[in-house]
């Protein structure tokens, strides 16, 4: 008799779990059809097979599969060189070093991009966010997030991905 107390709390179980894994696959398919609709007409056209041969895998997974690199195990989070970061698959500037800030978060973090036409933003809803994406206004590879939580002048933060991005250093700071 007591078991049967439990039985409702048992189905209600049962029958919400699968409903909270049908939101996160709707979100992940709407942000897909979302990039794939973006994603049409870049200005810098890339051949995927080309570029599975040019990048290493972890550049491929989070330039093209919106992927994220570890925090604190990439090339640029504590990067303090003088230079220039551009977009590892069109080589298109980005970010200076000069609005570049330690965030604290374990990836490479900006105030502002090297110009407003450099960067596009896009709404993501996945995993239950809202958030804003950042990608290459070339090719439309996926760079990171930016956040409202930076510093002046700005007030973002653009959390990049040490993947997504080279940096070419000053000629003056070697």
């Amino acid at each position: 008799m007591i078991k049967l107390k439990f039985l409702p709390y048992i189905f209600t179980l049962i029958s919400v779990l699968p409903a909270c894994g049908q939101t996160q696959t709707n979100e992940l398919k709407n942000k897909t059809s979302m990039n794939e609709k973006i994603n049409r007409n870049p200005e810098v056209e890339v051949n995927k097979e080309e570029l599975k041969q040019k990048l290493t895998t972890e550049q491929y997974n989070v330039t093209q599969m919106c992927s994220t690199e570890p925090p604190f195990k990439n090339k640029y989070w504590d990067n303090h060189i003088t230079g220039m970061y551009s977009c590892v698959v069109c080589n298109s500037p980005l970010f200076n070093s000069d609005t570049k800030f330690d965030s604290g978060t374990g990836w490479p973090s900006f105030f502002k991009p090297i110009n407003d036409k450099s960067i596009i933003e896009i709404k993501d809803t996945a995993y239950g966010m809202v958030r804003t994406e950042i990608q290459c206004s070339k090719c439309h590879a996926h760079l990171g997030h930016v956040f409202d939580d930076g510093p002046r002048p700005t007030g973002l933060r653009y959390c990049m991905n040490s993947a997504s991005m080279n940096f070419t250093q000053d000629e003056k700071s070697k």
